[in-house]
């Protein structure tokens, strides 16, 4: 499908496609479940318009680049990471506001996952006369839409693990205590995390061990739900998350062996409540997640504890990963460590990340990457076993 150019033209367009994904880059948690677009013109060696997609139902990252251009956008180069959008949606095509400005060539990252997209837009532009690549940087622009691309294609989100633990793997002491294991950087780091997804997922002994808010402070661009794993809906009336289910969503996603007692107080006091008819732990998860895709979240945070960590990695549904090493060590065969489940049977099978980044937090280690999905492996009979 790339149609590659000259080695030093390519150079130079990489150049480009960098600024672009950088520009595309400081949109993330405003756009979801649009995904990330950054868009340069460039004429003559030089930058005459420059745009990304800001917010969900926005100009889309070519019309601000046009804008911006005006009447130089004739005859200018347009460097995009996505391929420009074809149909008629929240906005106009991309394609026919590009056709009309009289851009002459159309440099792309990569196609559109999006079905009603993929390849069409490219098609629509050739058909027009413009010169057309595709391909530059793909595997970074890519990346830039795989959450989005998860979703338009399995209607479910992009899964993010994150944790805190010790120098030696644990979650808390024998006794439970947590507070701090990390710096309050490594703190700060996470609650970036929290201020741009669309869902913070933990299970419910963390929040009775920790009445925790689950709240991003300050607050980000997104407000995410706060969403529990309970399936006794045990989550108490006067923890804090009930206390401010009417300011800051909060989904109780609740098992058939769940009293309806309960889940009318809860509903009461502005919980929202989803149920599962299986007591299964796999089916359990698996039809959360459905119900994540249907409600068009994006990203999803999920922080624990160790049993809903190791269901998510038991179930290969993790695809980011996020943790802070803290410098301590604390022993104990009783403290809790920071993924719990079956777990993989050989080493081989073991997850493992691309490309991890390594970052040092006022002590603490920060390490982040995605899951490498090169391996495959089926899940083992980890269905009995409780969330």
């Amino acid at each position: 499908m790339s149609q590659r150019p000259s080695d030093r033209d390519y150079r130079e367009l990489c150049q480009w496609m960098r600024q672009a994904l950088e520009l595309a880059r400081q949109s993330w948690g405003q756009v979801e479940p649009n995904p990330m677009v950054g868009c340069l013109l460039v004429k003559d060696g030089r930058v005459v318009g420059q745009g990304r997609h800001r917010r969900f139902g926005g100009p889309h990252a070519e019309v601000e680049a046009l804008e911006q251009s005006g009447a130089e956008a004739a005859g200018a180069t347009c460097v995009v990471t996505l391929e420009p959008c074809c149909h008629r949606g929240k906005t106009a095509p991309c394609t026919e506001a590009l056709i009309r400005a009289g851009v002459s060539r159309v440099v792309i990252g990569c196609l559109d996952p999006n079905p009603q997209v993929h390849g069409r837009g490219v098609d629509r532009l050739r058909a027009a006369g413009l010169d057309v690549t595709v391909g530059v940087l793909e595997d970074e622009c890519l990346r830039l839409v795989a959450p989005f691309a998860k979703l338009i294609q399995t209607g479910r989100p992009w899964v993010i693990a994150k944790w805190a633990m010790t120098l030696d793997g644990h979650l808390a002491s024998r006794t439970g205590d947590s507070k701090w294991i990390s710096s309050p950087e490594s703190r700060e780091r996470g609650h970036r995390l929290r201020g741009g997804v669309d869902a913070i997922v933990v299970g419910i002994e963390t929040v009775l061990a920790d009445d925790c808010r689950l709240t991003a402070r300050p607050p980000g661009p997104r407000t995410a739900t706060r969403v529990v794993l309970d399936r006794r809906a045990r989550l108490p009336l006067e923890s804090r998350l009930v206390r401010t289910a009417h300011d800051v969503p909060v989904l109780v996603a609740v098992g058939p062996e769940a009293e309806p007692e309960r889940i009318g107080a809860l509903e009461s006091a502005g919980c929202q409540i989803w149920r599962s008819d299986s007591a299964d732990r796999l089916e359990f998860w698996e039809g959360l997640q459905r119900e994540m895709g249907r409600r068009e979240w994006t990203q999803i945070l999920v922080e624990g504890g160790a049993r809903v960590l190791g269901t998510c990695f038991d179930t290969q549904s993790v695809d980011e990963v996020h943790v802070f090493v803290s410098p301590k060590i604390i022993g104990g065969e009783q403290a809790p460590s920071a993924v719990g489940g079956v777990g993989v049977a050989g080493i081989c099978e073991a997850f493992e990340l691309v490309q991890p980044q390594f970052t040092a937090l006022s002590g603490d280690i920060y390490l982040s990457g995605r899951i490498d999905r090169s391996k495959h492996r089926e899940p083992e009979d980890i269905h009995r076993e409780s969330i």
